[in-house]
């Protein structure tokens, strides 16, 4: 049985809108074999950029959420604040129950070895099953990167001395697929991460460039993760309420249908957001993903909640 961080129910109150999480006899969310790995992830990953400025006991609350809706899988970074710290105070006791990937911002080879070496000590563990070169979409950064002294030598270095298991890339922004494209062409990664939304899939060469690299990626059994799922729009002049760089949906209604109509895609890992007041929301609608939502529907809900593409071609 794993050890447990075991809370009241009173103590969800902050994080939990709208009472959508009732019990702890939750809905499993659906596992699927991520890519070549092995590994048999959750489709929901949780993003642990929502703990960029938590605290320690808020974090231990949103753990015992994880384990009641069965995450297996976290994605963090170096840059998301806290974020590693506050996973690292859970690994002691459960480390097992997590397929744990991070990730480095860093173009050349020393200086992401040593982010990678920093990542691990605030992790509190001696490797991560996966490692991440993150946001590879400018040109310049590619080219440095992928070159001699690059990043990927010292992910390499990483995977050789047992640091990882697994090394992936990802990519933001309207040419985030080409470029992801580009990489595995160049390298074999085990997996991608990339927005994902049905507003984002309306621009038709982000759409065409999206299923280029989604076959590509089945074809060499690289995992596909998604991100941005819940985006309704930038912000602009409006006050923000969230602490992502986006507005994100607030209609559980609406958040059902998004989160719904990417896990209808077979094969696709799906991201939560950033905002820990919209985790909840978003592990309750995968919780109960059973059916496609249809393109009516769909127009709908960004009809209803003046939904626009978070991307645009300069």
């Amino acid at each position: 049985r794993l050890p447990t961080i075991i809370l009241a129910a009173t103590d969800f109150k902050e994080f939990v809108p709208n009472g959508v999480l009732s019990g702890r006899n939750q809905p499993m969310i659906e596992k699927l074999k991520f890519g070549r790995t092995g590994h048999m992830s959750t489709r929901a990953i949780f993003g642990a950029v929502a703990f960029k400025k938590a605290t320690q006991a808020e974090a231990d609350r949103t753990l015992e959420m994880l384990l009641e809706y069965g995450i297996n899988h976290i994605d963090t970074a170096p840059m998301y604040g806290l974020s590693e710290l506050r996973i690292g105070a859970w690994m002691a006791s459960c480390r097992k129950h997590f397929f744990l990937a991070t990730k480095t911002d860093q173009r050349l080879y020393q200086k992401a070895r040593d982010q990678i070496h920093h990542s691990l000590e605030r992790l509190r563990i001696d490797h991560v099953d996966l490692l991440q070169l993150h946001n590879l979409t400018d040109i310049v950064d590619w080219e440095n990167t992928m070159g001699a002294e690059g990043a990927l030598e010292a992910l390499l270095e990483a995977r050789e001395q047992g640091l990882t298991r697994f090394l992936g890339v990802t990519g933001h922004g309207i040419f985030a697929p080409r470029m992801l494209k580009r990489s595995l062409e160049r390298f074999s990664f085990d997996s991608v991460l990339l927005p994902y939304n049905y507003s984002l899939m309306q621009d038709p060469q982000y759409a065409a460039d999206f299923e280029s690299l989604v076959s590509l990626c089945q074809e060499r059994g690289v995992a596909v993760q998604t991100m941005k799922v819940i985006g309704r729009r930038r912000w602009e002049d409006r006050p923000r309420t969230h602490v992502t760089w986006y507005e994100p949906l607030i209609d559980q209604s609406a958040i059902d249908k998004c989160v719904h109509w990417v896990l209808s895609r077979p094969n696709i890992f799906m991201n939560t957001t950033g905002d820990m007041e919209s985790l909840a929301q978003v592990l309750e609608a995968a919780s109960r993903f059973q059916s496609v939502p249809t393109d009516e529907e769909m127009k709908k809900v960004v009809s209803e909640n003046d939904m626009e593409p978070l991307f645009y071609r300069p």
